[in-house]
């Protein structure tokens, strides 16, 4: 992997950190390529039961490189990186049979901010803030977006927060539901790699299908979410990890999973 994003793997986590805090962790195609391809082989990877996706320096992702982008302006490749760079990234997050657990170190803007909502919880440093960012430069919603920030603050606050874009702070993010847990700036790698490395540790088969059920319910009836969770459960009583536990809470043991 390129060093714009560094990938490491141990334990059953995989760490894919953002890795150009000079730029503050905006995405030059060599990032974005990097970082698409990273979490590829983090969701391909039977090793990684759990993702940590995190950032170097001050920021976790400021969004487009627009010193890179200016380059393109006026030409057929505008916003070609949508299709073939944003889009992939979001639906390896969100599509990954595995938890993705977001580090969120400093500001997270436009795209960035797309990533981190794109993930399944939010670890945040009290320091850090988020900005829609896209009407501020005349683009509209990408990187999920106008998808993901409507189900999290509802549609009202995500109209303000995209037609009006500001700095969101790191508490305030925590009221909106943005940020799942905030911590002090000075733990958030412990604390962010400790709930990701719990992922690792739990019942794989068990998250995915929770990621899976959350998902389909967003877009489907009562009726329909009911007959999903009758077919997800059933997979899931039958893996051996269910069987693990149950036996494990019998016999008052911490249960050891094994993902499967």
């Amino acid at each position: 992997m390129a060093d714009t994003v560094l990938y490491e793997v141990s334990d059953g986590l995989a760490t894919i950190t953002i890795n150009r805090p000079d730029a503050m962790n905006a995405m030059n195609t060599e990032a974005k390529v990097a970082l698409r391809d990273s979490l590829l082989a983090a969701a391909e990877d039977s090793a990684v039961r759990a993702v940590l996706l995190t950032a170097t320096g001050r920021a976790f992702c400021v969004g487009q490189d627009l010193k890179e982008h200016v380059s393109v302006l006026g030409t057929e490749h505008t916003m070609s990186t949508v299709r073939e760079h944003y889009n992939p990234i979001v639906r390896a997050i969100t599509g990954m049979p595995k938890p993705v657990v977001a580090g969120v170190n400093g500001v997270a803007a436009g795209a960035g901010f797309g990533f981190a909502l794109a993930a399944d919880y939010r670890v945040v440093a009290d320091t850090a803030s988020f900005n829609t960012s896209f009407a501020g430069v005349a683009l509209t919603a990408d990187s999920g977006v106008s998808w993901t920030l409507p189900r999290v603050v509802g549609p009202g606050r995500a109209a303000d927060l995209l037609f009006f874009p500001r700095s969101i702070p790191a508490q305030e993010a925590y009221e909106l539901g943005i940020a799942n847990r905030l911590v002090p700036a000075n733990d958030l790698a412990a604390e962010a790699a400790s709930a990701a490395r719990t992922l690792a540790s739990g019942p794989t088969l068990a998250y995915a299908a929770l990621k899976e059920s959350l998902a389909y319910g967003a877009a489907h009836t009562l009726d329909e979410a009911l007959d999903k969770e009758d077919e997800l459960q059933t997979k899931a009583g039958a893996s051996e990890d269910h069987g693990i536990a149950v036996q494990a809470f019998l016999a008052k043991e911490k249960p050891k999973y094994v993902g499967r």
